[in-house]
């Protein structure tokens, strides 16, 4: 490990308990982590926006599109099938909307997306949730 990276986690009790939380979380859980952080910048995007600080809204707009990437580059065509490749069109409909946003800085265009990745954050948490309580 280089010491810049461990300077960077370890030097940083919080970004070692990010980097911890994600390494050993199970697939549904890093899933509603992603949805999450997506929320999380699309909202924080659509405040910026609102209030004209427009950096501020490209950088938490880059973080959305570099998660909605990661989402899209996770999809198993070819076991997925269908539901994989509604998915990837949905991703890329939403990175989409995502970059008008930004060129435009209008904020309009974020609602439906933070509306998409609501539901399926809420919908994982409540599937997982079925997964735990069926471990019992």
């Amino acid at each position: 490990m280089n010491a810049a990276r461990q300077q960077g986690v370890y030097g940083n009790p919080q970004a070692a308990y990010r980097q911890t939380a994600v390494e050993t979380a199970s697939p549904e859980k890093l899933l509603i982590m992603l949805y999450s952080g997506t929320v999380k910048f699309l909202r924080q995007a659509e405040n910026a926006l609102r209030e004209k600080k427009y950096e501020e809204a490209h950088n938490n707009l880059l973080k959305v599109g570099d998660i909605i990437t990661e989402l899209n580059s996770t999809l198993n065509l070819e076991e997925g099938g269908e539901i994989a490749a509604n998915l990837r069109e949905l991703y890329t409909f939403y990175y989409g909307e995502i970059v008008k946003a930004n060129l435009k800085k209008d904020a309009a265009y974020l609602q439906p997306a933070i509306e998409f990745f609501e539901s399926f954050r809420d919908a994982w948490v409540e599937a997982a949730k079925m997964v735990r309580m069926g471990a019992k």
